[in-house]
């Protein structure tokens, strides 16, 4: 696998002074340590920048900077903060829980730390963030810092982003009596510390996902036992639509299309489709009211439920995981909402390899899956007779390590530059961070690492488009 690792150039971290802190927040906050370093400050209004070739008589203020990456390490109980223009790690964090996920707020800010056991959700700046000033747009850049901002609630599991606003879903608690519920915040409310957040409460607990858009929030609902469709009574069968009014959600309509089963959801541009026992529910809004059809499973599916969906706000196709864990069986489909169609997509991989890991690049065209032998497959949006599908262009190897010393519960994990078209791709066995050329599928630098990393996250200021799936705990 030696052909595929090139232009490696290893780069140093800086010297670190050394500071233990105690920070405590609100209850269920992560201890954290913070690694003290020279304040980075770029956000002074009197440098040099020329504020007056803009409407309004501002000129956009802009940092150029390839971003920065948030780095959870279950291992170590603790989230580094890595600068990609230089390889510096910026800050260390120690966590209480070694089981936490991590996931990117809405404008890319904010790492988030979900901690379910813990009924939290902690944030810890990033640093690199860009304000809208109305006459001209300013970024800024500075030290990474924890925030004192929780967000509590029974389970939070299902948590996915779009259009500048995050939804975390709150599966609940039927042991402590606990219903579900859903919360929708953005990166101005984390910054503001916001004391109220848009909330809507069930009436009993469910393993369920919501997507908002604006005022609107399409959510799972869970009907009595005795009424729903789906085997396992904790997985919803229907969907409903509230809007904002008045400073709640309300239910304005359920779907008529049942969803039994229903796990996983994802949304585009125009359509929000939701995996079902039986099929895929597809919904969009038409007027005032949303419409909604199943998209059956096809026969090479058969037995398996679609229950991971990634989708994109450019891409018209929804990637979607169908598999079965009584038999461990797996399959890849691609879901076209506009035609109500599915198709497979052939998986170009290594006996034996089993995937980790899936993501649309920050544009949307391109759709990459990882597995767990460190090759990357590249899929590209192409028509084929008239049809649109995921269509197999090339494939990369990312590591030459020797797999079987992969550290117990780690594998490769990857996340998406969204300014650029970078992939970088954290290898637990040599401790460090590739930057994947996506264009060229080639490798173009790493960052070496003090933890052994267990996800990664891009954070820092993107191009204004938006991917997402039903990531959960």
């Amino acid at each position: 696998m030696n052909a595929f690792i090139q232009n490696k150039k290893p780069l140093s971290l800086i010297t670190l002074a050394i500071l233990g802190a105690l920070l405590s927040g609100c209850s269920g906050d992560a201890e954290t340590i913070i690694i003290e370093r020279e304040p980075i400050v770029e956000d002074d209004h009197d440098d040099g920048h020329d504020h007056s070739g803009e409407p309004g008589g501002g000129g956009d203020i802009t940092i150029e900077s390839l971003g920065r990456i948030a780095v959870l390490s279950s291992e170590a109980s603790a989230l580094a903060i890595m600068d990609i223009d230089d390889g510096a790690m910026l800050d260390e964090f120690s966590l209480s829980d070694s089981s936490a996920a991590l996931y990117a707020s809405p404008d890319n800010r904010y790492a988030v730390i979900s901690m379910r056991s813990m009924d939290t959700t902690d944030f810890i700046d990033g640093g690199l963030w860009r304000e809208d000033h109305t006459d001209h747009l300013h970024d800024y850049k500075q030290a990474p810092q924890m925030s004192d901002f929780s967000v509590n609630g029974s389970r939070p599991t299902h948590i996915g982003t779009y259009d500048g606003q995050m939804t975390i879903f709150y599966d609940g608690d039927a042991e402590a009596g606990v219903p579900a519920g859903v919360k929708v915040l953005t990166d101005e409310n984390i910054a503001a510390e916001s004391d109220t957040l848009p909330t809507l409460e069930f009436t009993m607990n469910m393993h369920g996902v919501a997507k908002s858009r604006g005022d609107i929030l399409v959510s799972t609902v869970r009907r009595e036992d005795s009424e729903s469709t789906s085997n396992a009574k904790i997985l919803p069968d229907q969907v409903g639509i509230y809007h904002w009014h008045d400073g709640e959600y309300q239910l304005e309509q359920v779907l008529a299309t049942p969803c039994p089963d229903l796990h996983g959801a994802a949304e585009n541009e125009d359509y929000i489709a939701f995996g079902c026992g039986d099929s895929v529910l597809v919904t969009h809004q038409h007027d005032d009211e949303f419409e909604s059809v199943k998209i059956d499973n096809i026969a090479e599916i058969d037995g398996l439920r679609v229950g991971t969906i990634y989708g994109h706000e450019n891409s018209a196709l929804f990637f979607g995981i169908a598999s079965s864990r009584a038999t461990d069986e797996r399959a890849m489909v691609s879901i076209n909402p506009e035609n109500n169609t599915m198709k497979i997509v052939e998986w170009r991989s290594e006996a034996g390899a089993d995937p980790v890991a899936y993501s649309f690049s920050g544009d949307g065209d391109t759709f990459v899956i990882l597995d767990n032998l460190g090759f990357v497959a590249k899929y590209v949006l192409h028509e084929h007779n008239g049809e649109l599908e995921f269509e197999f262009e090339s494939a990369i190897g990312v590591s030459n390590e020797d797999i079987s010393a992969m550290p117990e519960g780690h594998n490769f994990s990857m996340t998406m530059s969204q300014n650029d078209e970078h992939l970088y791709i954290a290898d637990p066995i040599a401790q460090h961070i590739l930057q994947i050329d996506l264009t060229e599928m080639s490798i173009e630098d790493d960052i070496e690492l003090d933890i052994i990393p267990s996800r990664l996250v891009w954070l820092g200021i993107a191009k204004t488009s938006d991917h997402n799936s039903d990531d959960h705990d």
